[in-house]
C-alpha cells in the first residue's frame, strides 16, 4: 500500500506542476515548496525544535493558541510552523510567533528524512486533519513525540473501514492524540488505539482570545447606538444576501444590520448597496453624517469582523447555502445567538449550538423571516438563546492548557 501511495503522491505533484501553469493557488504551492528547501538552509537547527503543521487558514487558528502558550512560557523555544495550503501560507508567512514558517514538503521518504534532519524537531504537533504517512512514519522513527491536536473523527473515514488497516498504522504512529469529542474517543478506542485524551477544540480558546484583545470600532458603536435590535452579519454570500436585504429593506425602525460581505471587490460591494432601499453608510466611505440615522451599515473591510459582533444582538453567519458556514464561535463568544443556512452538518460547533439552542439552521427565506420575527418580538426567548450560545463557548475552553500541561513543553 505505501508503495501505492507513493506513486499516488508521485502523480499528484506531476499534475499539480502542470496546473500551476494555468492556476494561480497551484503556482503558488509549487513555488512555495521549492522555496522551503531555501528557508531551511538557513535554519539554526541547534537545541531542535517544536514543530506544528497546519493544513490551512483553519487548522492555523486551532494551533495558534498551542504556539503562543509554547512563546508564553519558554520565549527562547524555537518554534517552526509549516502550511499545505497556499490559502494558509501566504496569510500567515510573516507570522511573528514562529521562527520558520514554510510550506510542508510533498510526502515521500526522502523529503521527509530531508526535512526532519534539518530542522530538528523536538516535539511535532499536527492540527486537525493531517496524516502524511512517510513523515508520520519518519517522525516515528526517529522516537520524536507525535501528537494530534484538535482531531475529530467520524465513522465514514477509512481509519475505520474494514479495509483500513494501512490507514490505521498512520493513527498509531501518533505518540497521543487529543481529540475534540466522546465520538472521536469511541473511534478510536473501537480500532484499539487509547493514546488519546477528550481535550475539546483549541479554537474556543482562539476565540476567546479574539474577543479579550478586540478594540472597539467607534463607528460601528455609534451606528448601533440608538437600535432597539441590531443584526451583525458577517462573511455573507449573495444567497445569504437574498435573505437579509429584504428582511432589512421593511424591518421596523427600530431593527439595524450591520453586514461584512466575505468578498469585499468594488463591484461586489457595490451590487449589495444597490439592493438596499434604506439609508446605509459604507466604513470606507464614512463623512461626518450621523450614523444613527442609517439603517444598514456595510462593512466593506477586512480585519474588524469579529470586533464588530459585540455590537449585535442577533448575528448570521454566512457560506451555510454554499459549501458551509464561516466562523460561528467569533460571534457565540459574545453570548450571541447565531443564525446560519441549511450546509453545516460538517460543522460540530454548529451543530452544538443548534442543540443546545444558541444556533439556529433555516433553509429558506420563510424560515429566516419566520424566526428572525419571533426573535424580535420575544425578548425572553432572544436572550436565552444568547445565553445558550455564550455558555456553550465557555465550557468548551480549555484545550490548549490540557495540552500544554500532558506534553510538559
Amino acid at each position: 500500500m505505501s508503495c501505492v501511495y507513493l506513486l499516488g503522491m508521485w502523480i499528484y505533484s506531476l499534475c499539480l506542476r502542470i496546473a500551476a501553469l494555468f492556476n494561480e493557488k497551484a503556482s503558488l504551492l509549487c513555488k512555495g515548496r521549492a522555496e522551503t528547501w531555501q528557508k531551511i538552509k538557513h535554519f539554526d537547527k541547534t537545541g531542535g525544535c517544536v514543530w506544528i503543521h497546519a493544513a490551512s487558514l483553519g487548522e492555523f487558528e486551532q494551533g495558534r493558541p498551542l504556539i503562543e502558550a509554547i512563546k508564553a512560557k519558554t520565549p527562547d523555544q524555537k518554534i517552526v510552523l509549516t502550511f499545505y495550503s497556499p490559502s494558509g501560507y501566504e496569510v500567515r508567512k510573516n507570522y511573528n510567533m514562529a521562527d520558520l514558517v514554510c510550506y510542508l514538503p510533498a510526502d515521500g521518504p526522502a523529503n521527509a528524512k530531508r526535512f526532519i534532519e534539518a530542522i530538528n524537531p523536538t516535539q511535532v504537533y499536527f492540527v486537525k486533519y493531517e496524516f502524511w504517512h512517510f513523515f508520520l512514519k519518519a517522525i516515528k522513527t526517529r522516537g520524536i513525540p507525535l501528537y494530534g491536536v484538535s482531531m475529530i473523527f467520524r465513522r465514514s473515514q477509512p481509519f475505520f473501514s474494514t479495509w483500513g488497516d494501512w490507514f490505521r498504522e498512520m493513527i498509531k504512529m501518533f505518540t497521543h492524540i487529543y481529540v475534540q469529542d466522546a465520538e472521536s474517543a469511541q473511534l478510536l478506542e473501537s480500532i484499539k488505539y487509547t493514546d488519546f485524551t477528550v481535550a475539546g477544540d483549541t479554537r474556543f480558546d482562539r476565540v476567546r482570545q479574539i474577543a479579550d484583545s478586540a478594540a472597539e470600532v467607534p463607528s460601528v458603536a455609534l451606528f448601533a447606538k440608538e437600535a432597539e435590535q441590531v443584526i451583525v452579519a458577517g462573511s455573507t454570500w449573495p444567497p445569504d444576501e437574498d435573505l437579509l436585504v429584504p428582511l432589512i429593506n421593511n424591518a421596523p425602525d427600530g431593527v439595524k444590520l450591520v453586514i461584512a460581505p466575505h468578498e469585499i471587490g468594488k463591484a461586489r460591494v457595490d451590487a449589495l448597496c444597490a439592493r438596499l432601499t434604506v439609508p446605509y453608510a459604507r466604513f470606507t466611505q464614512l463623512d461626518t453624517a450621523d450614523l444613527t440615522a442609517d439603517k444598514v451599515f456595510v462593512v466593506d473591510t477586512i480585519g474588524i469582523l469579529s470586533a464588530i459582533y459585540r455590537y449585535g444582538t442577533m448575528t448570521y453567519v454566512g457560506g451555510g447555502f454554499g459549501v458551509g458556514i464561516h466562523n460561528t464561535l467569533e460571534p457565540a463568544i459574545y453570548g450571541l445567538p447565531v443564525i446560519f443556512g441549511p450546509n453545516h452538518k460538517r460543522f460540530k460547533e454548529a451543530v452544538d449550538l443548534v442543540k443546545r439552542g444558541g444556533g439556529f439552521s433555516v433553509k429558506d427565506k420563510k424560515t429566516f423571516d419566520d424566526l428572525v420575527s419571533t426573535l424580535l418580538a420575544d425578548p425572553q426567548k432572544l436572550a436565552e438563546a444568547g445565553k445558550q450560545a455564550g455558555d456553550y463557548c465557555h465550557n468548551m475552553l480549555g484545550a490548549t492548557q490540557k495540552i500544554m500541561a500532558d506534553t510538559r513543553i
